[in-house]
């Protein structure tokens, strides 16, 4: 099929570069040149494992332009531009879907397919099909559930499709199925339903995400008070099938892009269809989040004796997550400006994410090693549990760093070995040596 990709944010130059991939003709437009020029010699603007040889791979059903005309040449237009947060308000700013729509408009013909991908807030493909209607084009709603580090996976092999139609529009159902025909054939679960449900599934799913993020952040709180372990805590009750231990890791919290923004987002939009009780309690799981971030720096000032000025802190990690250069409301990233704040000498490091914190944080020391960051430090933090951060070796790593401490603000280190090299060892939701001791001894 001949596609076109309207927007090459994230979302649209992994989703123009994989249907590429599936073997469909694709021209992906954006209005940012260099971002254009970057896609076109097959450099992806951003950090995603796997997109850059898929840009190279798919380079003959695969072009990038700036002329929103060149989309004339397509029968289905997927919508992925950006949605971000009101900068005044908790709502969904839907500028850029609106332009996106406008500018399509005019190369339109019959019989064509416009595809919103981007999240939205509930009752914005009704309004958007009215008009794409004047076209004789039809609208239908496909939300994307991208994992960042696993995009490409996750758009050639889901584990699920929606398409959010009208009346159960058999014509749109068909040219999608056309489009997913390799994910139909592995026998993907599909479910076609109405407008209003497929933009409420993307973010009721994120809203149920970050609630069973913050929830065991919630438990974390009362673990530090009372001397219990949340990592067991979250061992123990994840084994009943009925809740499971994906997203029970207890830590710095969410960010992003998506959840943060997403979450109060669907609470404004409540709020405007006066259900707003309704979600109520999403303002206690954005609260619990952002409630993490502080208990992090105060963590890192009780380890280096109750004052953080002038100790030299090496932070360890500045993307939201691992296998990502995204430092959208990172927690890290947050925490590293925190500390300065306190008037800390920070040292930041990330394998991918240093240039895209610099530009947002220039303030921040940024060096390229883990080895530059801890040179000297009284204590390190670590803040985005990369591969290569939970893999350090204790004894070697002592040699860099001016005193013993870590703060693990992902609790993906093991405390029992760091300990056993003389590092005081700290982390969210944990006891203290000391206290984990006691309670060893307890439990014999």
């Amino acid at each position: 099929m001949k596609i076109s990709v309207i927007g090459c944010g994230y979302l649209g130059a992994v989703h123009a570069a994989s249907m590429a991939k599936l073997g469909h003709t694709v021209v992906g437009v954006d209005v940012d040149e260099q971002k254009v020029a970057a896609l076109a010699a097959g450099h992806a603007p951003f950090f995603e494992p796997g997109l850059p040889e898929l840009l190279v791979e798919g380079k003959d059903r695969l072009r990038f332009t700036t002329d929103i005309a060149d989309a004339s040449e397509a029968s289905v237009h997927f919508i992925a531009v950006g949605t971000p947060q009101q900068p005044d308000s908790n709502a969904v700013d839907l500028t850029y879907v609106r332009a996106a729509i406008e500018a399509l408009l005019p190369h339109l013909t019959p019989g064509d397919l416009v595809v919103g991908k981007s999240t939205v807030p509930v009752g914005t493909a009704a309004q958007l099909a009215e008009r794409v209607g004047t076209t004789g084009a039809r609208l239908a709603w496909n939300p994307e559930f991208l994992r960042e580090g696993f995009a490409i996976q996750d758009t050639l092999s889901p584990d699920r499709l929606v398409y959010g139609v009208r009346d159960g529009d058999p014509a749109a159902v068909a040219i999608l199925d056309e489009v997913y025909a390799e994910a139909i054939a592995a026998e993907t679960p599909r479910i076609v339903t109405d407008y209003a449900t497929a933009e409420l599934v993307k973010v009721s799913a994120n809203a149920f995400l970050a609630t069973k993020i913050s929830f065991i952040n919630a438990m974390a709180e009362i673990a530090e008070v009372t001397g219990a372990d949340v990592t067991q805590l979250a061992d123990a009750i994840g084994l009943d099938a009925r809740i499971g231990r994906r997203f029970l890791n207890a830590g710095l919290g969410f960010g992003g892009g998506c959840l943060p923004k997403d979450i109060r987002g669907f609470m404004a939009r409540a709020e405007e269809l006066g259900v707003d009780q309704a979600l109520s309690f999403l303002s206690e799981v954005d609260a619990i989040n952002l409630r993490r971030r502080s208990r992090m720096v105060d963590l890192t000032r009780e380890v280096v004796g109750g004052s953080l000025a002038g100790k030299r802190i090496a932070v360890l990690g500045l993307a939201f997550k691992p296998d990502s250069d995204d430092v959208r409301d990172s927690p890290a990233l947050d925490v590293a400006i925190r500390l300065v704040a306190e008037g800390a000498s920070v040292v930041a490091t990330d394998p991918e994410a240093v240039e895209t914190a610099r530009r947002r944080r220039p303030e921040l020391t940024y060096v390229a090693t883990v080895e530059e960051a801890a040179a000297n430090a009284d204590a390190v933090v670590l803040l985005t549990e990369w591969r290569q951060y939970r893999e350090l070796d204790p004894d070697d790593f002592a040699a860099l760093v001016s005193e013993r401490t870590i703060v693990d603000g992902r609790n993906c280190l093991n405390p029992a070995l760091w300990r056993a090299a003389g590092w005081q060892y700290r982390a969210l939701g944990r006891p203290g040596a000391a206290t984990a001791q006691l309670a060893g001894v307890a439990s014999r």
